[in-house]
């Protein structure tokens, strides 16, 4: 009986750290999906003298602002 009891308690632990596991990984990669926005919308808003300042070409600007924020 207490080999059960315990080996239930330890298979809730696992679940628990994988829960919690899971859960920070999904609001990493919403805070990461977040910057994305925010610093493709900063690079769309930049004018020729800031791009080339910069080193970024209206090429590579362009490629980049095609992208999802999920890549």
């Amino acid at each position: 009986m207490e080999r059960t009891l315990s080996s239930d308690l330890l298979f809730q632990d696992t679940r628990a750290k994988t829960s919690s596991s899971f859960v920070l990984r999904a609001l990493a990669n919403l805070m990461l999906w977040q910057r994305r926005i925010a610093s493709r919308h900063q690079l769309a808003r930049l004018d020729g003298r800031l791009l080339a300042d910069a080193g970024i070409s209206e090429a590579q600007r362009q490629e980049e602002l095609s992208k999802p924020f999920w890549r």
